[in-house]
């Protein structure tokens, strides 16, 4: 099947499933897990062809920019669906669904050096694995983390606003959050122990920006997981040092690869 159709198809399926979510937010329709869940498998299911088709080369993979947030979003939307069948986290499908058509979007219209990795570098695609997880699950945090931080605020001062009767209790958002910068944290110490292990020289491929922003980054989460059983932070507080957190995270990996690649046209 052509990209072109592909994508087409994923962002069409995507569109369908963000105004559905709208809808369901706004009172106008009924929330159906069976529908939900037909639609979201569908458009992982193109999303993941594509992918076949422009990340997968002959004998390797191509991580740039464009092609990575490709499989990122894919990558999040796979996990918010599993997330969605245990627990409350259907709003963030409206964050998430217009992100992952944004992707596909750009990495059609727009051209870069390609950052290949060999199919036999089982080090480093290990590596890249355990990173993509890591920025999957804390994209996911951000999100929840920016409706958590508004719903605090609209409880103090509009307890009947649209915002606040669509999302869970307060008490399972802030649960639903640490849960993710739980496993988020787990990936990256993993990712970055891997990289360790597997990268020979962090100076020499440009990598040092990415190590050190991507450790301030977990010193960050561990902060605040820290805060969470110490001091009790919640709420407003573990918003924002979530979000503090992902923005170096995102520094690390998009920050490093839009320089290199955007602006100074490395390839790898």
């Amino acid at each position: 099947m052509g990209t072109l159709i592909l994508a087409v198809t994923s962002l069409f399926l995507y569109s369908v499933g963000t105004a559905l979510q709208a809808l369901h937010f706004r009172g106008r329709v009924q929330s159906n897990i069976a529908i939900t869940t037909l639609i979201g498998v569908l458009a992982l299911t193109s999303h993941g062809l594509l992918i076949g088709q422009t990340v997968h080369h002959d004998g390797g993979f191509d991580f740039s920019f464009f092609k990575s947030s490709v499989l990122i979003s894919w990558l999040i939307v796979f996990l918010l669906m599993g997330l969605n069948l245990k627990k409350p986290v259907q709003s963030l499908f409206l964050g998430v669904y217009p992100l992952a058509g944004l992707t596909i979007i750009l990495a059609l219209v727009t051209h870069g050096p390609s950052r290949l990795v060999s199919e036999q570098s089982y080090g480093m695609l290990s590596h890249i694995a355990l990173s993509v997880t890591a920025y999957s699950l804390f994209t996911l945090a951000a999100i929840q983390a920016v409706l958590l931080y508004f719903q605090n605020r609209q409880l103090k001062h509009n307890y009947n606003s649209l915002l606040v009767r669509n999302l869970p209790p307060l008490q399972t958002m802030e649960s639903l959050l640490f849960e993710m910068v739980w496993a988020g944290v787990v990936m990256l110490i993993l990712a970055i122990v891997t990289g360790a292990l597997f990268i020979e020289d962090l100076f020499a491929q440009n990598l040092a920006h990415k190590t050190l922003f991507s450790i301030l980054s977990l010193l960050v989460f561990v902060a605040l997981l820290i805060g969470r059983y110490t001091k009790g932070w919640r709420g407003i507080t573990a918003s924002r040092w979530t979000l503090a957190g992902c923005a170096l995270l995102m520094l690390a990996f998009y920050g490093s690869k839009f320089v290199l690649e955007l602006i100074f046209q490395r390839g790898g």
